[in-house]
């Protein structure tokens, strides 16, 4: 009980009066719409970069952490997509959209913050190392396979043009990226930039949770609540559950464990509801599994800090 008040419940009293805020008119559509533009394409970034810039590469960029994460990522993605295709019978882009949901984990703005409160700033790292590859390797993958479900006859040349240009105009992946370049280059940065950027990592969280129960208001649930209950089920429990069984597998360190477990934890991230928006493809379901997604998330994160070491 002292986890989830500690640890779970202040995280998502921000959301909660993001949503009453907009629910009750106090905070505008417009207003939610310029702040999580300013958190997603300003402040996040800013924090990404920071932590890419000053983090020991070759001690956390090590291969079980990540395969640990990401094949539970992606046995989820292929679950997420056969089960829409054959169990409810979707077409195939609705199907590949449904399998994003089941990819995506909210990586920044859960499980940065659920996972610093619990275990401290110091285990951040591992979080890290999985959000610098999160954008890059789910947009890769998630539009990859939409490509390929609704080419007709394109070629592969031309849908990895597709891919290439839908990744990299992603604000998070172009900061995550100069944060590489930086890093691996030594590049010197002055202090008083530093100092700016700081600034702006500050407000990242707390503005974009209290923003994300804003577009969550948006999103209430319609229909759909087979689908919607098995992509909770593969994002809340089976994901972490294959990295739980894996990370022990590998052995690995104990905070490294920590950081890949709670990500996969997640609810779906709001960009899977982008992904579905822009592909026309089950937008309901995309919507109504984030917003139940992350309330459900309430209890299943608080049962898997109980299980994690």
């Amino acid at each position: 009980m002292q986890a989830l008040l500690d640890v779970i419940l202040p995280v998502f009293v921000i959301i909660g009066f993001g949503y009453l805020a907009v629910r009750q008119g106090w905070f505008s559509d417009s207003g939610v719409d310029g702040l999580m533009k300013f958190t997603q394409w300003f402040a996040i970034p800013c924090l990404l970069f920071r932590a890419i810039y000053t983090l020991d590469l070759g001690a956390h960029f090590n291969f079980p952490l990540l395969f640990s994460f990401y094949a539970g990522a992606s046995i989820s993605f292929a679950l997420g997509i056969l089960a829409a295709r054959f169990l409810f019978e979707r077409n195939w882009t609705d199907s590949v959209a449904i399998g994003f949901v089941c990819l995506f984990s909210n990586s920044v703005l859960l499980g940065l913050p659920i996972t610093e409160r619990a275990f401290g700033a110091d285990a951040l790292s591992g979080n890290f190392a999985i959000v610098a590859l999160h954008a890059p390797f789910c947009y890769m993958l998630g539009v990859t396979a939409m490509e390929i479900a609704k080419s007709d006859g394109q070629s592969a040349i031309a849908t990895t043009r597709l891919v290439l240009r839908s990744m990299f105009r992603n604000a998070l992946v172009i900061g995550i990226s100069l944060g590489f370049v930086f890093n691996i280059g030594s590049v010197p940065m002055p202090a008083v930039v530093l100092e700016a950027i700081d600034m702006m990592t500050l407000a990242a969280i707390p503005a974009a949770l209290f923003g994300l129960g804003g577009v969550l208001y948006r999103y209430r649930p319609e229909g759909d609540f087979r689908t919607i209950a098995l992509v909770c089920a593969i994002s809340l429990i089976l994901h972490p559950a294959i990295t739980f069984g894996l990370g022990t597998a590998f052995g690995l360190d104990r905070d490294a464990f920590r950081s890949a477990v709670m990500t996969a934890t997640m609810a779906p991230g709001i960009n899977t509801y982008l992904f579905a928006n822009m592909y026309d493809s089950a937008r309901r379901v995309a919507a109504s599994s984030v917003l139940l997604g992350t309330l459900a998330s309430i209890l299943s994160i608080w049962v898997w800090l109980f299980i994690i070491p």
